[in-house]
């Protein structure tokens, strides 16, 4: 099975999922969210549904998507989350779970993911488990959810021993990106976004990475076509790995460059504003290309070529970049062995021997880690 990609009317493109009877679409354009009803009417087991979003994005988007659907004869209610990632919690995953039941919404109906990568993986693990398994949708707001979090069937929640420990793998019926939504998300927002594009090109497409090198600024700056074909090109980079190994048995664990460390640099800074999803991404990214480089797998200019294109871009790529108390080397190792990809009490990592060259490293020596990260706080 393979994924593939078709253009639509023009500016719209479409991304297709191949998973037997669980393939979707993704649909990737400006000014989807206007039209949403028309998109998602046809996959709703009854004209019923609930939307599910945050404060943030309902201020922004709600009202236009309920006027959509209300436009398809649809009816619809909203249950609106605190923003942030504090969000993804057994009580918020509670909640939903009786909104989804108030609204006599049955196992055949859909809900919908308004938002970000939390409102994302908390609706799609709420959907996995509320009558042991409905329909979601997902219409994700951020570009980091657009080319990451939405496509694959990732769902869940975080816990105190680590993130996104608590979940299921639950595909969605249908994505919407629209990258219009990009418009409205602060730089800081839209770079976090962005360090999950770069990852494809780091993973094994070098000549993305170098698209991505020559339209860097046009991304940073608004350029509605480079975005989506930047959105285009990352959703098509995923969709053929989820398709060969959906519930990451094998090659599905690349795309987790960068995330061993980047999750453990989360948990020690409390999931909170000193450090967003993407920007520990960049810094796992840098800290991965440089512990290969100093392994010998991966040659210095290759890493330092990653390192210097998430700077250009305003992300951070250092450890020491991080605000507030320096970081323990010793619990940012502890923190590691809490990964979902630890088997037998062994770490795995994805490493590199150069851009576009990432591959499944297992059993890294922890005093090795310990040593490296040593000299990087």
């Amino acid at each position: 099975m393979t994924a593939a990609s078709h253009n639509l009317e023009p500016p719209l493109a479409r991304v297709r999922v191949d998973l037997g009877d669980r393939s979707y679409d993704i649909l990737i354009g400006p000014d989807l969210l206007p039209e949403a009803g028309t998109h998602i009417a046809p996959l709703l087991g009854q004209p019923r549904t609930l939307v599910v979003t945050d404060s943030t994005v309902a201020a922004l988007h709600l009202e236009t998507l309920l006027k959509s659907l209300e436009g398809a004869g649809i009816e619809a209610r909203s249950h609106v989350l605190p923003a942030g990632e504090a969000s993804k919690s057994f009580a918020q995953l509670q909640n939903l779970c009786e909104a989804i039941l108030d609204a006599r919404l049955e196992r055949s109906d859909s809900v919908i993911a308004l938002g970000g990568g939390v409102i994302g993986d908390l609706t799609g693990f709420a959907a996995a488990i509320t009558r042991r398994g409905m329909n979601f949708i997902q219409i994700p707001t951020t570009l980091l959810s657009q080319v990451d979090s939405s496509v694959g069937g990732k769902t869940g929640i975080n816990t105190s021993s680590g993130k996104n420990l608590v979940g299921a793998f639950h595909q969605p019926r249908l994505v919407l990106a629209d990258v219009s939504c990009l418009d409205t998300l602060p730089e800081r927002d839209f770079l976090s976004g962005y360090a999950e594009v770069v990852k494809y090109g780091l993973i094994n497409d070098p000549a993305f990475f170098s698209w991505l090198d020559l339209n860097l600024d046009a991304l940073r700056h608004g350029d509605t076509k480079v975005r989506a074909e930047a959105v285009r090109r990352s959703c098509m980079a995923k969709a053929a790995i989820v398709t060969q190994d959906e519930r990451e048995q094998g090659v599905r664990a690349l795309l987790n460059l960068g995330h061993t460390f980047g999750h453990a640099l989360e948990a020690e800074t409390g999931y909170s504003a000193r450090l967003t999803h993407g920007e520990s991404v960049a810094i796992g990214m840098a800290l991965a290309m440089e512990f290969s480089a100093e392994e010998g797998l991966c040659p210095v200019q290759e890493a330092t070529r990653a390192t210097e294109h998430l700077a250009r871009a305003g992300l951070k790529t250092h450890i020491s970049q991080i605000d507030g108390p320096p970081l323990d080397p010793e619990r940012l190792l502890a923190a590691m062995f809490q990964d979902k990809k630890v088997q037998g009490g062994r770490l795995t990592f994805i490493l590199s021997r150069g851009v576009g060259q990432a591959f499944i490293a297992r059993d890294i020596a922890p005093e090795k880690l310990q040593a490296f990260l040593s000299t990087r706080v």
